[in-house]
């Protein structure tokens, strides 16, 4: 699905109109005293590691994601798989993204125009050079090990998502993971890796400003309202029951939730290497 505007190069935007009010992400490095990350992950909800893994492993990451992608012709004519340039040629719904937000109860999206494409995006997930070998990648588990003080207890959850974000469409709307965890304890850590460069304005991924309040706040609201509707203990855990939005997020609307609460979004360049932790609501 296109944006409902005209998006300008290099302008942030989201769902609902350009995004002008907005602040940095909060860097930091992987050899700081952990006290004082896990200080920083307690009070912003998040941690924005820079060059955590390194980079080569990353780009061969998106180099097997974007070769596997090849045969759907999603890459420019003539340009390298890493270089994950989109054929301009192509339209965009052929390529959605998958995952949370990208059809009503988790379904597939696109339709038959996207099979192939849809079909290839999911099957990546079970790859080894993925599943294993980036998801488990040792710099992350030892970090995340050494920082939760989970050392050899640190599990790596079977589920992720692998998205990816063709120019233009339409981005994932505002969500904590939670939501889609709620079979088990608030007690995962999330993290979020760039597979390559993104630019400010190149579609990564924005935190809400000291979200994780927030995002609690609405995960008690959405048990008192399953309680008041009788739901069973099962029905309330369902990231698409009857108080929760077709596709489990809590608004399609960035610009119009962070006037609500009064609060920036947060933004960051990403490049290869670079890791975010946050916590299961974070917004």
């Amino acid at each position: 699905m296109q944006l409902p505007f005209e998006c300008q190069p290099g302008l942030l935007a989201v769902n609902d109109g350009p995004l002008k009010d907005v602040k940095s992400l909060h860097q930091s490095q992987p050899n700081e005293s952990l006290e004082i990350l896990r200080q920083r992950y307690e009070e912003d909800g998040y941690l924005f590691l820079k060059g955590l893994i390194p980079p080569a492993d990353v780009w061969k990451a998106r180099h097997e994601y974007f070769n596997m992608m090849l045969p759907t012709g999603v890459l420019e004519e003539g340009s390298q798989p890493v270089q994950g340039i989109f054929n301009h040629s192509k339209f965009p719904e052929e390529f959605p993204g998958i995952g949370a937000g990208g059809a009503g109860k988790n379904g597939r999206p696109g339709g038959d125009k996207a099979s192939q494409f849809v079909d290839l995006a999911i099957d990546a997930h079970y790859r080894q050079w993925y599943a294993e070998d980036f998801c488990r990648h040792p710099a992350l588990m030892d970090f995340v090990s050494r920082f939760t003080g989970w050392e050899s207890n640190t599990l790596g959850l079977r589920r992720s998502l692998l998205r990816n974000n063709i120019p233009g469409t339409k981005p994932i709307g505002v969500h904590y993971d939670q939501i889609f965890l709620r079979h088990g304890e608030a007690t995962s850590v999330t993290a979020w890796v760039p597979i390559g460069d993104i630019k400010v304005s190149g579609g990564g991924l924005i935190y809400l400003e000291n979200g994780d309040p927030v995002g609690l706040r609405c995960e008690e609201d959405f048990k008192k309202k399953a309680k008041a509707a009788g739901f069973t203990e099962q029905e309330a855990k369902d990231a698409f029951n009857n108080n929760m939005m077709a596709t489990g997020l809590l608004s399609e609307l960035p610009l119009d939730f962070a006037r609500e609460h009064q609060r920036p979004w947060l933004v960051a360049e990403y490049e290869a290497g670079d890791v975010v932790l946050h916590k299961p609501h974070a917004v």
